[in-house]
């Protein structure tokens, strides 16, 4: 394991003539306008004395997804106020204490409180664990559910455990392989949810099997980026099976396609590029980076990239839902490989402004995590 005191955290954007100060002051303005811009900008929306939520602006609700997004952003830029909200909010609406799903999230809640669905998305809970560890060691633990620790070590075990300790429901992970999985009750998985960064940390506060099982799954997640990212594009799909070949099942259940590259897959490589950052440049993960990049400077992609593709790099006519985080995901191949390819594609992304409209939760929450990665501001603490 890397000595994580030793990470070396680089400004990408410097050979590009943006200077750490600018960098960094560039990502509190980020900050700013996510929590705190025009009713055009922001989806963070403070609730009564001392909560507050983050809206998919695109469907209107507060998902699991963006309430532990917010939660990382807060942490990595030291503003416990709005991350005390955020979590006290999703412990207070979101969290389920009884039933199949005990112990998790509810994945998606009406801006008021009112659970959409009583099922849980791996995603959340993956990054309020990382958050609330990061949290603990950054500003202390406090009481209650603000002892942060205690309320990631609990989250954790139940990720890892339930089910397979006797206890009703199902475990996030799948033990023996050691996969994160799409939802609870599914035998496939997406790609993007795997963070074998995340779970080398979680050691810090996993006890007993479950530190050995964090460990196992850090090193199946990087064995399973290299079964599910195609070997000529560098495309994983959004839902994959356990081989990572693109799950082509249940269209209707899921509302149509995942078995392409789309809206989820674009994490991959932001995920791969952080893990390199904090754990160490691969090979492979070089080769991935140079890959995607060089796929998208082919001729008759170069300047027609908003597109659907399959993952053997077939274009399809619809266009893609979030432009910008393609933008914002694929600069993070230049921490990856620095070439022709990839500083296309940073150059385009310091070009690009935050996204306006009702598409722009997803997108802004993609671009400010790969301006932290690029500017050398998303951090281990």
């Amino acid at each position: 394991m890397v000595n994580t005191n030793e990470i070396e955290y680089i400004n990408y954007f410097e050979k590009f003539g943006i200077s750490q100060e600018e960098a960094d002051k560039r990502c509190q303005e980020i900050f700013n306008t996510i929590f705190y811009g025009s009713e055009e900008e922001s989806f963070y929306h403070p609730a009564g004395i001392d909560m507050g939520y983050m809206e998919d602006t695109g469907n209107h609700d507060a998902r699991t997804e963006g309430m532990s997004y917010g939660m990382m952003m807060c942490v990595q830029t030291d503003h416990q106020e709005e991350f005390n909200r955020l979590w006290k909010w999703a412990r207070t609406y979101m969290y389920l204490d009884e039933g199949p799903n005990k112990g998790y999230f509810a994945w998606s809640c009406q801006t008021d409180g009112k659970k959409n669905s009583y099922g849980a998305a791996p995603d959340g809970e993956e990054f309020f664990i990382m958050a609330l560890i990061f949290a603990g060691n950054r500003w202390g633990n406090g009481q209650g559910i603000f002892d942060y620790h205690t309320e990631a070590k609990n989250l954790l075990h139940t990720c890892i455990n339930k089910g397979y300790d006797g206890t009703e429901g199902r475990a996030m992970f799948d033990r023996e392989t050691g996969y994160i999985k799409f939802i609870t009750d599914v035998d496939f998985s997406d790609p993007s949810y795997h963070l074998p960064h995340f779970y080398e940390l979680y050691s810090q506060v996993a006890e007993g099997e479950d530190k050995e099982f964090c460990k196992k799954a850090a090193k199946a997640s990087r064995e399973y980026w290299k079964k599910a990212c195609n070997e000529v594009t560098g495309f994983s799909s959004e839902y994959a099976e356990y081989d990572g070949s693109p799950h082509h099942a249940d269209y209707e259940v899921y509302g149509g396609r995942h078995d392409w590259y789309f809206s989820d897959a674009y994490r991959t490589i932001l995920n791969i590029a952080l893990d390199s950052i904090w754990f160490g440049l691969s090979d492979w993960a070089k080769e991935e980076g140079e890959k995607l990049a060089a796929f998208f400077q082919r001729p008759e992609n170069l300047n027609d990239w908003n597109h659907i593709y399959e993952v053997d790099g077939r274009k399809l006519e619809e266009p893609a839902l979030h432009p910008v985080a393609i933008i914002a995901t694929n600069a993070c191949t230049g921490v990856l490989a620095q070439n022709d390819a990839t500083d296309r594609w940073v150059k385009l992304f310091l070009e690009t402004p935050l996204r306006l409209g009702d598409r722009r939760y997803y997108d802004n929450c993609l671009y400010f995590f790969s301006y932290m990665i690029l500017s050398g501001n998303y951090k281990v603490y």
